[in-house]
């Protein structure tokens, strides 16, 4: 137990001398390995885990939908879900807002990425309402927001890394972020509807479209909407696994691009470098992770800190909601994968041994993920949104989402204390 604490600490002091994550979860799993075994047992894990991880199959699903969410996010995808949301909701006050909420939804259910969700809809929606004469808070916190559903409703990045880890049915997870995604969505457009109940110049309302406009702008998506329920389908129906289906995914948007005649050489040459370089920063932390991991499992501290939580006589709910509390604290001060991938170790068995289904709980790691992206001080979605709006301010950035936070907030209850939220639809699946 001693040692685990102490190489906990390690990593923490690490961070705040601005050693990035990976590299002090790293150093401290290859350095506290060998202190609790010896140094050729280590070097000899350290080994196997970079091999493993770069050789195994089930981990290609990563690369294939980060290639996928690429592919259709150069083909304009996300200016065609902008504006046919935008031809049916626009009108409404905060109907600029609305609509990027149901952009980003759309758009998360191909990029699976929080961060380029919201990088793109930064690009996409800011210039609409900035014109329309939206408040910047209200601009920069639904995009923030919005970015989160990202990695929610599937495919998810950080919902694949868990099945991973955890060693979890991906197509099961991914059918459980369908219901708790909606949610979030759904949540967000009411915190919407607060905002400019509250200051109605905050978000004024845009024309409305004629049905011959909503209809034209339909037609834009019809080619990705095919392309997710193939690809979605196909794995919820159990016609191919995770890997097959981001790989038929990845194909599908190739194509899509290609016919829409977005895919240049150079945009293609992009693409690829993009995917590898988001692929590279995964596997890295992943790797680093699993270091740290085996070093915590080869302490006493996963066992002692579950006999000494079963001991406490906390009803079981009650210790899974202040888990929950932890992780969106955490998620104030760290990175978020990093964090999921820090603590599970820990928290994992914990909540296993407490008879919790690990799907729901794999949910609920998503979901203060969410919290924490756009949490400040230094949530991830909140500084590539101030690199990206220059006329925004930061203060304003952190002005908008609060709302927002507040939102997930009630999510996160909501699914904590109703589990069918998130198990319903996973139910189905063989």
């Amino acid at each position: 137990m001693t040692e685990a604490l102490i190489g906990f600490a390690a990593v923490f002091v690490l961070a705040l001398l601005r050693v990035p994550l990976a590299f002090a979860m790293g150093l401290v799993g290859v350095v506290g390995l060998a202190l609790v075994r010896s140094w050729p047992a280590s070097l000899s894990s350290t080994a196997l885990v970079v091999y493993e991880t770069g050789f195994a199959y089930i981990l290609s699903v990563i690369p294939l939908f980060i290639l996928m969410g690429n592919f259709v996010a150069r083909a304009g995808l996300a200016h065609e879900l902008y504006r046919a949301a935008y031809s049916f909701i626009g009108h409404f006050r905060g109907g600029l807002a609305h609509a990027t909420v149901i952009s980003c939804a759309g758009f998360g259910a191909i990029c699976g990425s929080s961060i380029a969700t919201a990088a793109t809809m930064s690009r996409v929606a800011y210039p609409s309402m900035k014109k329309l004469g939206y408040a910047d808070y209200l601009s920069a916190g639904v995009i923030a927001a919005g970015g989160t559903l990202g990695i929610m409703i599937p495919p998810s990045t950080i919902l694949v890394i868990y099945g991973i880890v955890t060693e979890t049915n991906i197509g099961k997870l991914f059918a459980a972020g369908v219901i708790p995604g909606l949610l979030c969505a759904a949540l967000m457009m009411v915190a919407i509807m607060v905002i400019v109940w509250r200051d109605p110049a905050a978000g004024p309302a845009g024309e409305r479209a004629s049905w011959r406009e909503r209809l034209r702008a339909v037609k834009g998506v019809w080619g990705v909407a095919l392309l997710v329920v193939i690809v979605l389908g196909g794995i919820y129906g159990g016609v191919f696994t995770a890997t097959e289906g981001a790989g038929i995914g990845a194909f599908g948007a190739f194509l899509f691009a290609w016919l829409r005649r977005t895919l240049t050489w150079r945009v293609l040459f992009e693409v690829l470098v993009d995917s590898a370089r988001t692929t590279a920063m995964l596997f890295t932390i992943l790797i680093a992770a699993t270091m740290f991991a085996n070093f915590i499992n080869m302490t006493s501290m996963p066992y002692d800190l579950k006999e000494w939580i079963l001991h406490l006589g906390l009803p079981p709910l009650a210790i899974v909601g202040a888990m929950m509390v932890i992780y969106i604290l955490l998620g104030m001060i760290m990175e978020e994968l990093a964090m999921v991938l820090l603590t599970l170790p820990v928290f994992f068995p914990i909540v296993v041994g407490l008879g919790f289904d690990p799907v729901w709980f794999g949910v609920l790691i998503v979901l203060v993920v969410q919290i924490g992206l756009i949490s400040p001080p230094v949530g991830l979605n909140l500084f590539v949104l101030n690199s990206l709006l220059r006329d925004v301010s930061l203060t304003q950035i952190y002005r908008g989402v609060w709302m927002f936070v507040a939102a997930l907030i009630v999510a996160l209850f909501l699914v904590l204390e109703f589990a069918p939220i998130a198990l319903w639809l996973p139910g189905f699946m063989r």
